[in-house]
């Protein structure tokens, strides 16, 4: 397994809030993006991926590897309410997508909008669905998927770690195959490069640190309007 990530904070924004994870022994793979103020939001991203390391063993043995993935980040989310409590710190939650990769299984937990993708031969698959107002609007067919692209209300998150006590998670599992990409990433990429040029790009020849840099950049010379994470696997 092969691993490459870049975060950059983007050409708007004055703080980078995005924090990432990389436990290649463990198999722990994570990304965070936090909100509620530059204070705030570091700090919650950073509770997200620092419990998760904590509480993720390195050998699972017999334990369900969704529900440890699940526990550690209901963990952080008790961890963010109660900083939260902190004038300075008052709304601050985060974003996090997680991998745990187990014995050519991969389990997925998230909430919020950053993303996973599954590159597998030529087709790349969205695994998540983003946890915001504009998603359950395109999903209900209130709006189109340009329309969605666009929406000035795109920001707003309808599920985060840190905005409520009992938060609901995606947790699911899926095999993996010799070959496959896996993309995690924060919306400062998705909102700045499309999917077919994200495919275009794990598709091209090079190292994956060709690819994340290229992603990056061309999110980057869109604007780079938003901190831009990008953490990419290769089985």
């Amino acid at each position: 397994m092969q691993v490459s990530a870049l975060s950059d904070v983007g050409r708007i924004r004055k703080e980078n809030e995005d924090r990432y994870l990389i436990s290649a022994a463990k198999g722990l793979f994570a990304v965070a993006d936090g909100m509620g103020g530059h204070a705030g939001g570091q700090i919650a991203s950073s509770i997200a991926v620092r419990t998760l390391e904590e509480e993720i063993p390195a050998r699972p043995f017999d334990a369900d590897p969704a529900e440890l993935l699940e526990n550690a980040l209901l963990k952080a989310n008790q961890l963010i309410l109660e900083r939260g409590k902190e004038e300075e710190y008052y709304g601050m939650g985060t974003t996090v997508t997680t991998a745990f990769i187990i014995d050519k299984t991969l389990h997925i937990a998230h909430i919020g909008d950053s993303r996973a993708y599954l590159l597998r031969r030529k087709d790349l698959s969205l695994l998540t669905q983003d946890h915001s107002l504009v998603n359950e609007l395109f999903q209900q067919g209130s709006l189109t998927a340009q329309e969605a692209l666009n929406h000035p209300q795109r920001n707003i998150l309808t599920r985060a770690l840190g905005t409520q006590s009992a938060p609901q998670l995606d947790v699911f599992s899926c095999p993996l195959l010799p070959g496959d990409f896996l993309l995690l990433c924060t919306d400062g990429l998705y909102n700045m490069i499309t999917d077919v040029e994200i495919q275009q790009e794990l598709l091209t020849t090079g190292t994956l640190d060709d690819k994340v840099g290229v992603m990056v950049r061309l999110a980057l010379e869109r604007g780079g309007n938003d901190n831009v994470t990008v953490l990419l696997i290769q089985v």
